[in-house]
């Protein structure tokens, strides 16, 4: 399916700010981009590097007053995500050496914490995507998806303990679920079509059967429909925006994702 992406944020700045933006989709073997635009007013020099994870970002210092960034994308991605039960357990001894680092403890997803609970949740399941699908659900069954939710940035064991959040903070648990049973798990931001409020999106993969698989626990089904901005350990190296300075929150943002007919012309 080919999706349609835009994103307008503005800031009211008082001093010169040094930014790093991360709002460029990525270009992979179930995305591809066709057509691009970015904007920012007023125009400044701006530098481009992708991080470690491969994420394309944008270095740039803010000038004060008024201060915008408008993108916008034609995609080509999958109506569906993949999945497959029953894909085995990858051990550990035998993972890429690339994939090893998402089995780690991070600053939002303290895995070492949460041992107990996860066997708990996958007792008697087959080890690998299908003890997953369990953490998946138990999420979607206990743990309610809030956009509107008061408590913000909090990590898997805040999570856990409220029993609520958005997007990021659902990710932020299944993650370090996932990587307190050794299974490798990454965070996961961008667009998905129809969701409802619309803006960005935050979900998690899982390296299981020698693969990267998506998983969501906001949404009743796997969908698909989804472009993928950017890949991390948590909601610390996916941000879409950050700042150095005094704190800046913007002032607009604006996120829309339409279906298009076909290939852009």
């Amino acid at each position: 399916m080919w999706l349609r992406t835009s994103c307008e944020i503005r800031f009211e700045v008082s001093v010169p700010t040094p930014f790093i933006l991360m709002l460029r989709p990525r270009n992979g073997a179930n995305q591809w981009v066709a057509r691009e635009s970015y904007m920012i007013k007023p125009s400044v020099p701006v530098f481009e590097f992708t991080d470690d994870y491969g994420n394309l970002c944008q270095r740039l210092i803010a000038p004060p007053g008024l201060f915008s960034v408008h993108t916008s994308a034609d995609i080509q991605t999958s109506e569906h995500i993949d999945v497959c039960p029953g894909a085995p357990f990858e051990e550990v001894q035998n993972l890429p050496t690339s994939v090893l680092t998402y089995l780690l403890p991070t600053r939002y997803c303290e895995s070492d914490r949460f041992v107990d609970l996860a066997q708990e949740l996958v007792a008697g399941v087959r080890p690998g995507y299908d003890q997953v699908v369990a953490v998946n659900q138990w999420l979607r069954d206990n743990v309610r998806f809030n956009p509107d939710s008061p408590y913000f940035q909090m990590s898997a064991v805040e999570v856990n303990q409220a029993r609520e959040g958005v997007c990021r903070e659902l990710a932020h648990l299944g993650i370090a679920l996932c990587r307190a049973l050794c299974i490798p798990a990454r965070m996961v931001v961008g667009y998905l079509y129809g969701l409802r409020p619309m803006d960005f999106h935050a979900w998690f993969e899982v390296y299981v059967g020698g693969r990267w698989y998506s998983f969501d626990p906001t949404q009743a089904e796997a969908r698909g429909g989804r472009v993928i901005v950017a890949y991390g350990h948590d909601a610390a190296d996916v941000a879409i925006f950050t700042q150095f300075g005094p704190a800046l929150s913007p002032i607009h943002m604006a996120v829309t994702v339409e279906q298009l007919s076909g290939p852009p012309e």
